[in-house]
């Protein structure tokens, strides 16, 4: 029938330990693609990533931001201006779909548009912060500030580790705790939940830079590529199951 993607599928089994690829779309522009157990999905690597466009704007968010600049210099000011319930659940679904493609970003090692992708999110919650109509739609995107802000930092903080700017990893890391710590409090369990953890994390990464250790997380890539280059399978598969376990620990 019409439609079928049997071949696709069929073209690229199911490895868990190959669930990731970047390919070349027909027109030229690359494009990302995770191997579910029962199906691919992809994303643009830049822009939204389903590719959608609203009002001409690269986002839902661009949308807002303009809506709240023209707001304000129509009025001289910002106070009257609202997100409304319809807008909030835009962005939100927008910010889902941002954080399903900047954790595989992450377990790549791209941690450029990692950042790129959690900054849009940090985004979407500075706007509703401010400017959300209900409070419990404010609540229901802030409850995960301290996560999203951890990965940031994270990612900024491993890209100036890769050009070996240590001095500048050590700040973003310090103000990211800074920052988390002085968060207003949202009762909701999973704020609570991820500011502890996030700190968790975040300490953990600095005490590494101070150190100037390798992380946990390199050091199994260096065994697993000894584990590969002397062919002991079984060790390097069990390398690999550490390696998704640890990866899943700073991601979720």
């Amino acid at each position: 029938m019409a439609g079928d993607i049997t071949d696709i599928l069929k073209s690229w089994e199911f490895d868990p330990d190959n669930q990731v690829r970047i390919i070349q779309a027909n027109d030229g522009r690359e494009v990302l693609q995770i191997r579910q157990p029962l199906g691919i999905e992809q994303y643009e690597l830049d822009s939204r990533p389903d590719g959608k466009t609203y009002e001409g704007k690269e986002c839902y968010l661009e949308v807002l931001q303009e809506k709240l600049q023209d707001y304000t210099d129509a009025n001289g000011t910002d106070e009257g201006f609202q997100v409304s319930h319809e807008q909030f659940q835009l962005l939100q679904n927008e910010g889902i779909i941002y954080y399903y493609r900047y954790l595989v970003l992450f377990q790549i090692g791209d941690f450029e548009r990692t950042a790129r992708d959690t900054e849009h999110n940090l985004q979407i919650c500075d706007l509703l912060d401010k400017y959300a109509e209900n409070e419990d739609d404010k609540k229901e995107i802030l409850q995960y500030r301290p996560y999203i802000f951890r990965m940031f930092a994270i990612a900024k903080a491993m890209i100036s580790l890769h050009q070996q700017l240590t001095a500048a990893a050590k700040e973003i890391l310090e103000s990211a705790i800074e920052e988390i710590e002085n968060m207003p409090n949202i009762d909701t369990p999973a704020f609570q939940f991820e500011r502890i953890r996030s700190l968790k994390y975040l300490r953990s990464t600095l005490k590494q830079v101070l150190e100037q250790k390798v992380s946990p997380l390199d050091q199994l890539k260096k065994e697993l590529e000894a584990a590969v280059e002397e062919e002991n399978y079984e060790l390097a598969a069990e390398l690999r199951d550490k390696i998704r376990t640890l990866k899943k620990e700073f991601e979720l």
